[in-house]
């Protein structure tokens, strides 16, 4: 088929709303529907996006190379969890990281309710769950689903991390 928007004959269209768009013109397709006909019927050259193309890249892939590269290094690409800051572009543990052990210290040795122990704490529900799966404290960052051990100081050490990430798998069965 022919892209909607600029002419161009693509393998890898994308069909919205009865228009089809090649890979380039769907990078940039608007979220909400009614701008989707107002977008298809703003014509463009298809030579004009050829060096797009030629090159695969698309809005926003450097940005990418450069958040994984900075990631590969072990340095934070997104906020701080609670526990920590960020000073000289690291991840540093704050006052707020006795917080978090004993969080992890009372999930793991009582028998205690995520609701119950969001409420212990101050946090929602979804908060703790966020707080209890969360790799950073193990010393590791996450970026584009993949983790990498990271410069930082862990909060929590891996037997107290992976005996509350069993207990939290118990709940979901």
């Amino acid at each position: 088929m022919v892209c909607s928007k600029c002419g161009y004959s693509d393998i890898k269209e994308i069909e919205k709303n009865g228009y089809h768009f090649c890979s380039v013109c769907s990078s940039f397709l608007p979220s909400n529907e009614k701008d989707i006909e107002r977008y298809a019927n703003e014509k463009i050259d298809w030579k004009l996006l050829d060096t797009f193309r030629k090159y695969n890249c698309s809005r926003g892939i450097k940005q990418k190379i450069g958040m994984l590269s900075k990631a590969t290094e072990g340095h934070p690409v997104t906020r701080a969890p609670f526990g920590y800051s960020i000073k000289d572009s690291r991840l540093e543990q704050n006052e707020n990281m006795l917080t978090v052990i004993s969080i992890f210290r009372t999930y793991n040795k009582q028998n205690i309710s995520l609701n119950l122990l969001s409420k212990q704490f101050g946090f929602s529900v979804n908060g703790i769950k966020k707080i209890l799966q969360n790799r950073t404290y193990l010393g590791e960052i996450k970026f584009d689903k993949q983790f990498h051990k990271s410069t930082h100081q862990p909060i929590i050490d891996a037997e107290t991390f992976y005996a509350v990430q069993r207990k939290l798998n118990n709940l979901s069965k």
